[in-house]
């Protein structure tokens, strides 16, 4: 029980009233065991990490310890796993009790009264697991509570506790519990009855419980004690005259009494206060978890209520939470079969041979290993739904065979479709597969949701192909089902799925309302007290200075050298500022590394798994506790798991990934704009796969928007490599990672160069030529081993995951069966140590060739989208981006590269998103307008289709719903310049500025729509059909003001984020393109950068940020944008009054500088600026000469006509050269013009650069 702590306290008594007497000595001391126990699942209110908790009780000579979580049951499963993990070996009582329980909120009335304030928290009781069925009747109560009684706190009721109440032991609980309050509040009538109410209902598993928390430190809660012992009293009343046993707790809320002080902290966390707040929440400082001599020395003069905890322990079952796979049932057509049916017609024997031999009929099991099996499916009972299952999935696979492939079947294909359904149905899993290939059906032709061709291992599997659940043949491309699901394999299957981001909410849905609510669940998450975290937790309730709390945090490495683990010790380790202030003279500074040693690790706040969700068979209360979340996109409330997603699967739940791919997105919104554009319906599952355009965009590096395939490095040795094939593209997915990227070059040699490519033994050319001899897929590796060595498809999979995580024990049981198998089939025994020796070096870095094949399929659609719709694929790939400037402007930057216009807003033909007019431009999409809302956009387009363009502004305010389309909306739209295209020649200046009469125009615009529209729908609705509408007067468009173009540009950057028409730095792009060595995008990365010197321009986009630190000294935090993003610049204290004035908005800014490590963190950089000049200042000057060089033999009179002409038209002050080659002859001339100096352009320089023969330089 927490009670605030008061600021004038009682003068100490010299004597504290107690009826405990001294203890016995100790060797009469009995066992005890801790029922009232808090981890640090009780979030930012336990700090005690469930490991400590038990090895300190095992340590005591505990026979057991409960877990009783405030509301929840979220570290029950840890908890079990860890006992279980502990016990393994033990037999009877040997074996350490995990007592589970929770210490519930029970509600003053109904669990859904929510509406006074006595509803707010319940009270306290504890309640324990005595059995099965205590533990599922416990995940009812607390489930429940959650979900139907969530009320600032998750509260039960009695009508709960009645309803549930079989196999659970009940104590009383603190002084928040009801008993303890009635007292506290004189109510010792109501006391006695609420007493028999609870015995009545648990008989004797109900217990009273004493707490005695005797505060000895000045800055505790000294309050509770006397309360205890005045409550504690009464209750050893009512334990003679109710006629119930007694049991002491230390409500247990850290492990051990040095913990104290980090736990204060905690709770300084939890309440938002201070540590020196005067007024704030005390603990006592007493609840760690005692020994038993220290509970004996508490309660010793009771030593039944000592006894009894050793009863309840007793009393507790041993029992697993654990269960055999829950599948789903998924609804099989009556017309194919049924349950009732399979059991009038299939004996035990069919089914005990069926499910106990292999695919062809042979025994492969013992009659003890069948038996085994057959128990651990189910039984009979269960196999009959199993073989149902398994029965209609062989139907649907070889249906959807039919579609996949030519008949009649090959026997590779027949042979191969029948062993995976065999190991589907032996295993227990034909259900799941049903499933997925039903959503993914429904998603694709039910809701018009995008599906990915597969993720992972699962795109092996050919029923899995043949069903819809993926896309690509695993034949063709070599991918193992063993690689997936085979009987050696622990995990149940896993399949995720992609989605498009819009869609994948939906198919979320369909499945909820297919399976029923209660049958599905997202998955929780804890998120901890990391590192730093736990440096600025603590700091802050300390009140230590931000400037020295953040110096501590930075000078933490992202990654601790030598491959040491990342927590606080090792940092203090490897990090001498971290080793300073844990020895420094401040206490402060101290106190601060000591408690967040203390708090690291201990569990912060939870959240929702991105993408793991439950399908249950039953309600999913049945088997595990459920919370609640709320839906980020809807509000809406959903069921969590209490359980987190790495042992979920331990409880038998299924679980599946539903994700959400942005590119699925992008590749669905070119393929609609393909078909507004140009009329055509492109199926993206059947492009060809040997398109010329789509390879020749691989083999330029043209990758940009691209999936997969984009960053700059994958451009480069896409361009070395010149890929010819998909399966080039599926090795490079898989190298181009840390490890396996060295050996790319060697592939890139061997693919130019056959000769080079050598295979070990000839065989070996199966599976390695397309990789050209080198082993880059796991999959490799497995089939190799079994071509070599006769491995079995287990075998092989054993050894792709002991070479993956380098598991040295199962690679010496392995290679002697590899080297006596390859002798055996003619190998040579040192080749066969070669290859061995090879697979060790490379294959814990081999890839996963399911997934490359399936994300490098998906990444080739987006390439022959670019490649042969580039409008539409670029357009798409913007709409998608909305949010992300620097995305944008690097997508519209490749438009400019591509020769693709990207043109401004327009209201006549823009849509929602980005699309594409008739002349092959991308127009900006109304939704991108900021301050435009979804329905003013609708009522624009629907008015478009419905009656045609609009013919001028005020035809427009005529036609449009002005309700819709607010004053605020037209603003928006005018200076965005949406209405700029609109005949009449109106500004956007116009729209801003008061015409002759005072009116302002997009207010006189407003009135004369509602005018017109109202009057219309007048003259509609008059009784004589004929009449007339008056004739509306027009507002006076007003003469326009001027605005500057960097006024107008900014006003159109404000409003769609980018500048559009134009760009403010289109008069120095010549600088920033042959003067610059970086980008202003590329400063984020600095690491990158170190060493080199740096320059940049750009316009000063926005206001700088400024401020004092708390030493008093000034900074400024500046923003430089060039046509590829924004810089973030720092500057501090003098550096900063130096160059401040350099930062007005608008200023064009040429800037000079380098990254340099920072002093107290090498592993972090800053960007320090040597050098701002600006741009219009040295424009003219920067620019001294351009030498034009070509051959004499390129040079046009059309070349020669242009040159002269422009420099006739641009006269400036540098130099014109010109250097003529004859490599005919073997010389070269140097002359320069004595009549034109002129000024060198950017349109110059892109007029050279569209001849291959003629080059230039600057100065």
């Amino acid at each position: 029980m927490l009670i605030k702590f008061k600021t004038k306290r009682k003068k100490k008594r010299a004597k504290d009233i107690t009826f405990i007497k001294k203890s016995e000595p100790t060797s009469k001391m009995q066992d005890f065991v801790h029922l009232h126990v808090h981890s640090q699942y009780s979030i930012l209110d336990g700090q005690a990490a469930i490991k400590k908790l038990v090895d300190k009780a095992i340590a005591d000579g505990m026979k057991g310890i409960a877990i009783t979580d405030h509301g929840n049951m979220m570290g029950i499963k840890e908890f079990y796993n860890y006992v279980s993990k502990v016990n393994k070996g033990k037999d009877g009582d040997e074996r350490f009790k995990p007592i589970i329980g929770c210490e519930v909120y029970v509600a003053e009335r109904r669990l859904f009264n929510k509406e006074l304030k006595e509803d707010m928290r319940g009270h306290h009781l504890i309640l324990l697991a005595k059995n099965k069925q205590g533990y599922h009747n416990l995940v009812k109560i607390v489930s429940k509570a959650w979900s139907e009684g969530y009320y600032y706190n998750p509260r039960t009721d009695k009508t709960e506790l009645e309803k549930y109440h079989e196999g659970i032991i009940c104590c009383s609980a603190c002084l928040g519990g009801e008993v303890p309050q009635l007292i506290k509040n004189g109510e010792l009538a109501k006391a006695g009855e609420t007493v028999m109410w609870f015995k009545n209902l648990y008989g004797d598993d109900y217990y009273l419980e004493l707490q005695l928390h005797k505060a000895t430190i000045e800055r505790a809660n000294h309050e509770v004690y006397p309360l205890q012992v005045e409550v504690n009293k009464h209750i050893v009343e009512l334990s003679k005259k109710c006629g119930v046993k007694l049991i002491c707790s230390n409500d247990v809320h850290f492990v051990d009494e040095e913990n104290a002080e980090a736990h204060d902290r905690l709770i300084c966390l939890s309440t938002g206060r201070d540590l020196d707040d005067p007024t704030r929440m005390l603990y006592s400082k007493q609840e760690w978890m005692k020994t038993k001599a220290e509970m004996w020395e508490m309660f010793g003069d009771i030593p039944e209520s000592l006894s009894n905890t050793v009863e309840i322990c007793d009393k507790i079952e041993h029992y697993s939470i654990d269960n055999a796979p829950i599948m789903p049932n998924f609804a099989i057509p009556e017309e194919f079969g049924t349950e009732e049916g399979y059991r009038q017609t299939i004996t035990h024997q069919q089914l005990f041979d069926e499910f106990t031999r292999d695919e062809k009929g042979n025994v492969v099991l013992t009659q003890e290993e069948a038996e085994k099996k057959i128990k651990k499916l189910g039984g009979y009972d269960k196999l009959y739904r199993i073989k149902l299952e398994g029965d209609y999935l062989r139907k649907l696979a070889y249906d959807g065979a039919k579609k996949c492939y030519p008949e009649p079947f090959s026997q590779e294909l027949t042979d191969r479709i029948d062993f995976e359904l065999h190991i589907m149905k032996t295993m227990g899993f034909p259900g799941y597969f049903l499933i997925v290939q039903d959503f993914i059906r429904a998603a694709r032709e039910e809701l018009g949701v995008s599906v990915g061709p597969g993720r992972g291992s699962a795109a092996g599997s050919v029923v899995a192909y043949t069903l819809g659940i993926t896309r690509v043949d695993p034949i063709k491309y070599d991918l193992l089902f063993e690689r997936f699901l085979n009987p050696d394999r622990i995990s149940l299957p896993d399949i995720d799925v992609d989605f498009d981001d819009d869609g994948r909410g939906r198919v979320l849905n369909w499945v909820t309302e297919k399976y029923g609510q209660e049958k599905v669940a997202h998955i929780i998450t804890y998120g901890t007290m990391a590192t730093k975290l736990a440096i600025k937790d603590v700091a802050r309730v300390q009140k230590v200075p931000l400037d020295i709390s953040n110096k501590l945090c930075k000078a933490i490495p992202d990654r601790l050298p030598d491959g040491m683990k990342m927590n606080l010790p090792n940092a203090i380790q490897a990090v001498p500022e971290l080793r300073e202030a844990e020895a420094s003279p401040d206490p402060l500074l101290r106190d601060t590394i000591k408690y967040a040693k203390m708090l690291e690790g201990n569990v912060r706040n939870t959240g929702v798994h991105a993408c793991g969700t439950i399908i249950c068979r039953d309600d999913i209360t049945d088997h595990v506790p459920i919370s609640i979340a709320e839906d980020k996109e809807t509000g809406e409330k959903m069921l969590v798991t209490q359980y987190e997603g790495s042992v979920i699967e331990e409880t038998g739940l299924i679980k599946m990934d539903f994700l959400g791919l942005k590119t699925l997105s992008v590749i669905k919104e070119a393929l609609e704009n393909i078909r507004q554009s140009l009329k055509i319906d492109v199926d993206i599952d059947t492009i060809p796969i040997d398109d010329p355009k789509t390879y020749e965009l691989y083999c330029n590096g043209n990758t940009i928007g691209t999936f997969q395939f984009e960053s700059p490095g994958m451009q480069k040795y896409l361009r070395e490599l010149q890929p010819s094939t998909f399966e080039d593209l599926i090795a490079m997915n898989a190298l181009y990672r840390p490890g396996p990227m060295d050996y790319i070059p060697d592939f890139i040699e061997r693919k130019h160069n056959p000769a080079l490519v050598q295979y070990d033994i000839p065989c070996m050319e199966k599976y390695l030529k397309d990789t050209y001899g080198i082993t880059v897929y796991q999959e490799q590796v497995m089939l190799l081993s079994r071509l070599l060595a006769d491995f079995t498809r287990g075998e092989s999979d054993t050894l792709r995951k002991a070479m993956g995580k380098k598991l040295k024990a199962k690679l010496d049981e392995l290679k002697p069966k590899f080297i006596n198998g390859g002798k055996k089939n003619g190998h040579d025994e040192k080749i066969l140590e070669k290859i061995w020796a090879d697979w060790e070096k490379f294959a814990s870095y081999a890839f996963n060739k399911s997934h490359a094949t399936c994300y490098s399929w998906v990444a080739y659609q987006t390439a022959y989208l670019k490649a042969n719709y580039p409008s539409q694929y670029m357009a798409g790939a913007m709409s998608r981006n909305l949010d992300k400037i620097t995305e944008i402007t690097k997508l519209m930057q490749e438009c400019k590269s591509m020769g693709i216009n990207v043109l401004g807003p327009d209201v006549n033909e823009s849509r929602r998103k980005f699309s594409v007019n008739k002349k092959g431009d991308v127009r900006f999409g109304l939704c991108a307008i900021k301050g435009v809302g979804e329905n003013a956009v609708q009522s624009i387009i629907d008015e478009r289709e419905a009656n045609g363009p609009f013919k001028s502004i005020f035809d427009f305010v005529e036609r449009v719903n002005l309700t819709a389309c607010n004053r605020k909306n037209l603003e928006c739209l005018a200076f965005a310049g949406a209405f700029d295209e609109l005949p009449g020649s109106i500004s956007r200046e116009q729209y801003a500025g008061t015409n002759s009469k005072g009116d302002q125009f997009l207010e006189a615009l407003i009135r004369y729509g509602n005018l017109y529209q109202n009057d219309k729908a007048n003259a509609s609705a008059s009784l004589f059909g004929d009449t007339e509408m008056a004739e509306i007067p027009k507002p006076e468009v007003p003469e326009g003001g001027t605005w500057s173009t960097l006024e107008r540009l900014n006003r159109e950057r404000e409003l769609v984020g980018i500048y559009l028409s134009a760009h403010p730095l289109d008069d120095y792009s010549l600088i920033l393109n042959e003067f610059c060595n970086t980008k202003a995008a590329e400063i984020e990365n600095m690491e990158a950068l170190v060493g080199r010197k740096i320059t940049f321009g750009g316009v000063v986009s926005d206001p700088p940020r400024t401020g004092f630190t708390k030493k008093g000294s000034p900074y400024g935090v500046a923003k430089v944008e060039d046509f590829s993003g924004t810089a973030e610049l720092f500057f501090l204290g003098e550096d900063w009054m130096k160059k401040q004035n350099y930062f007005i908005p608008g200023n064009f800014l040429y800037i000079k500088g380098s990254c340099q490590p920072r002093r107290w963190d090498q592993t972090k950089y800053d960007f320090v600026v040597n050098s701002i000049e600006l741009m219009p200042e040295i424009k003219e000057d920067l620019v001294k000469s351009i030498t034009i060089s070509f051959d004499v033999m390129s040079l046009t009179d059309e070349v020669y006509s242009t040159i002269i002409d422009y420099a006739e038209s641009h006269p400036g002050k540098s130099k014109l050269m010109f250097r003529i080659k004859d490599y005919e002859h073997e010389f070269s001339l140097e002359l320069a013009s004595k009549s034109h100096d002129i000024e060198v352009t950017q349109e110059l320089i892109d007029y050279l650069k569209e001849f291959e023969n003629i080059e230039y330089k600057l100065n």
